[in-house]
């Protein structure tokens, strides 16, 4: 069975202070359910980093699920080798080969102190070796294009070069929940990822009204959050009736202050679920100025009605920046199906960017939205989305 190790590198996390092993040991659980159909793998958990022991898994199919687990900033694939001089020069030329560069400098850790030759004789060595074995090379200790890494541990010794990038980030669930506001769009999965790599955890609200959505919205809402829980494995949606009060703010408020009403409210109904289910903020993915809803002044009166942080991680993205991240995720194919959600439901003229605090208020004022905010989270569905048939 093959005794070959990946190596996992921390980056951002490498920063922590005191704290550090609580941020790496959630990594470490994170990354074990994200790999446990492959059964037959070791992991060790250290402050330096994480070791997983292939015992014969395919690395290529480890590292696919692996390189989406929010926190890690990357991964090698090191080789087994027997704990000998000879041994080692071969993996290392090898290695070398491998990586199609010319300059290169060996760089050897002596985790098992027992072993009879020390790291600088060993890179002296291996490096001539390869010098002589590969007419090309050259030796270059300050700018080298490659590093092959020596590693002697207890158990076996370890050659390596590649390292393959994941997303870095922080794990899953050290920073906390928040509630999402998720509309079946191209923003809102994307802002769901970028809090997922800041390692928040979310909980999602979306709006629906029906008749005038349909269950293709949801659909495509639950085919969103499956693409997501490759980085948190289990996601809890809460699907909010919104069509009766949404009817009522267009009736009173019309076409210019409908959009700024209607997301006062379900900013006021994303807050209730927040407190009720322990999230510590509300977010979403408004982007500066891309709609009436989204200018400084709107977000400013939309917020009034907050009490809870508002965190909108593509506040200053473009949308030809979102959408490039929105393909790289797998999300944008998805989020172009031609479904209307509830914010497109009704013709609006003029949707005023610079809304008057004191009109909003005024325009509330003939709403009985306390009661239909109520019956809204009363009457709120929730759904589990999970990277497999199974719930929290």
């Amino acid at each position: 069975m093959s005794t070959d190790m990946i190596i996992v590198f921390f980056g951002e996390l490498s920063t922590k202070g005191k704290n550090i092993m609580d941020f790496i040991r959630l990594l470490g659980k994170n990354i074990k359910h994200a790999l446990r159909e492959f059964g037959s793998l070791e992991y060790e958990i250290k402050k330096d980093h994480i070791y997983i022991l292939l015992n014969g898994c395919d690395y290529e199919s480890v590292k696919s699920k692996l390189l989406k687990v929010p926190g890690l900033l990357s991964c090698a694939l090191a080789k087994a080798v027997q704990k000998d001089l000879n041994s080692l020069q071969e993996e290392a030329l090898k290695v070398y080969l491998e990586t199609g560069k010319i300059s290169f400098k060996v760089d050897t850790k002596r985790i098992d102190k027992t072993f009879e030759i020390h790291s600088d004789i060993l890179n002296r060595e291996i490096g001539a070796f390869i010098l002589e074995k590969a007419e090309t090379s050259r030796v270059d200790v300050h700018q080298p294009e490659t590093i092959i890494h020596i590693m002697i541990r207890e158990e076996s010794a370890y050659v390596y070069a590649k390292k393959d990038s994941g997303i870095g980030g922080y794990p899953v669930g050290i920073a906390g929940k928040s509630m999402l506001m998720i509309s079946g769009g191209i923003d809102s999965p994307v802002a769901a990822y970028l809090m997922m790599k800041r390692g928040v955890k979310l909980e999602c609200v979306h709006f629906a009204a029906p008749p005038y959505t349909s269950q293709k919205v949801i659909d495509k809402i639950h085919d969103l959050l499956k693409v997501l829980t490759d980085y948190q494995p289990s996601i809890k949606l809460y699907i909010v009736p919104f069509t009766e009060l949404e009817k009522s703010i267009y009736e009173i408020a019309g076409p210019s202050y409908c959009v700024t009403i209607m997301r006062r409210m379900m900013l006021r109904i994303a807050e209730r679920l927040a407190y009720q289910h322990n999230c510590l903020v509300v977010s979403g993915g408004e982007s500066i100025g891309q709609v009436a809803s989204q200018t400084l002044h709107s977000m400013k009166v939309i917020e009034e009605v907050g009490s809870l942080p508002f965190i909108r991680p593509l506040a200053t993205y473009d949308k030809t920046e979102i959408i490039a991240l929105a393909k790289k995720i797998g999300t944008y194919d998805i989020s172009i199906r031609p479904f209307e959600d509830c914010c497109t439901i009704f013709t609006l003229k003029d949707p005023v960017t610079h809304p008057n605090s004191e009109k909003v208020k005024e325009i509330e004022s003939r709403l009985d939205y306390q009661k239909m905010i109520l019956d809204c989270v009363k009457n709120v569905e929730v759904q589990y989305i999970t990277d497999e048939e199974e719930e929290f």
